[in-house]
Parts: C-alpha cells; structure tokens; sequence
C-alpha cells in the first residue's frame, strides 16, 4: 500500500520514474483521479524511467501509444478518458495488451475500463491538494498480486 502524503510534480516525476526503471512487466498500473491532477505527468516519468527517450504525449485522443523498451519488453501507455462505455476497451485489443508478459501497462483514467481491469494492477489515485495548487495527493494499493513497486522513500510529505 502506498498511503497519503502530498508531493510536488518533481516528486511526483522522481517517483515515476523509479517506477519505471524498477518495475518488471507483466505489469498494470491503473491510474485514476479528477482532470490535472498528475496523472499523465505520472505516466509520462515511468515511461522515462523505462527508457524512452523519446517524446511521450498523452495519448487523449490516439487512446493507445506503445513503445520499445529492448529485450522484446514494451511500455504501454493507455488514455481511457474519451470512452463512453467499459466495453470499448475491447476493441483497443485490450485483452492482448493487458495479458502480454513482456508489457508494463500504464492506463489514465482506468475507472472507465470497468470489470475489464485485470485482477493483478495497482490502482494509483491523484488529487490537488485544496489550497496547495503545487502538491498532489497520491494513494495507491495492490489489487491482486501485481509486481512491487519502489517504496516513495524520502518523496513527499
């Protein structure tokens, strides 16, 4: 479990990408929370500390982005925001990109997948801190028996 405390978008980016360069795939990281509350720029720090280099938008409109990671490894990152039903997931090959052994799957807004949200995931929530514009809350938790993740050791308040 990952309890409370609030950071700042550096924090939060230094998290990510311990995130990235520790996690192991198969694994899912299910992140929730309102517009702006961090969760692309969370996204965007564990792609970098998996080793891309290269530009990492939010994929908003594309709803999927995948990226190369070497040794057949692969990143993918996932925006559920504009799906109107959790049955849509289906047709982004959901099923496929969700049970790749060799994928770590970061998914924004993964609420709106519904039951098709695997069973082994952390959800990772984002809030604003009301009255601190700079600062996220962050809470997470293992649903299942995902792979671990670095410990926020000496990040955050």
């Amino acid at each position: 479990m990952i309890e409370g405390g609030a950071l700042t978008q550096d924090e939060l980016e230094r998290w990510g990408r311990a995130i990235g360069a520790a996690a192991r795939p198969p694994l899912m990281l299910a992140l929730d929370g309102p517009l702006g509350a961090g969760k692309s720029v969370l996204a965007r720090s564990i792609a970098r500390g998996a080793g891309v280099a290269g530009s990492v938008p939010s994929p908003t409109y594309t709803l999927v982005q995948s990226y190369e990671l070497g040794g057949g490894r692969r990143l993918v990152h996932m925006d559920l925001y504009r799906l109107g039903h959790p049955d849509e997931v289906i047709e982004l090959g959901w099923d496929d990109l969700v049970s790749d052994p060799e994928a770590l799957v970061v998914v924004e807004w993964a609420e709106r997948a519904g039951e098709h949200l695997p069973g082994d995931r952390w959800a990772i929530s984002l809030a604003p801190v009301e009255g601190e514009p700079e600062l996220r809350r962050l809470d997470g938790r293992a649903i299942g028996a995902p792979g671990p993740l670095p410990a926020r050791d000496g990040v955050g308040r």
